[in-house]
């Protein structure tokens, strides 16, 4: 069907590695986040269960539009079929309690440090 997009979207969030797909990505209002609206998930009629998907599909059961911070985000693809929604624990080396601490990216007022 020409002009349906779908997207696969990367992205890390607390600890964890999201792959959702979605036929609407763009730039937030908000600066430093990408909007993802239109959220696919697999066909209700399906038989086989996946209930990695079936519990991303109840964390965004009734988002409109999510904004993902941009440092967040691994990788953004254009696809041709929609594929499973899944979560990936991320594999830590060494202690896994340690929570890196978030860097800005956008400093106000555009300072660079050069005097």
């Amino acid at each position: 069907m020409p002009g349906k997009h779908v997207f696969k979207i990367i992205f890390v969030n607390q600890g964890k590695i999201y792959e959702i797909y979605a036929s609407n990505v763009g730039q937030a209002g908000m600066l430093g986040f990408v909007e993802v609206s239109g959220l696919l998930f697999g066909e209700k009629s399906s038989v086989v269960l996946d209930p990695n998907e079936e519990g991303l599909k109840s964390e965004f059961k009734r988002v409109k539009s999510t904004y993902i911070p941009m440092h967040s985000i691994i990788r953004i693809d254009e696809v041709e079929k929609q594929g499973t929604a899944k979560i990936t624990k991320i594999e830590a080396k060494g202690d896994d309690k340690v929570t890196p601490f978030p860097m800005p990216i956008y400093t106000p007022g555009g300072d660079t440090g050069k005097s």
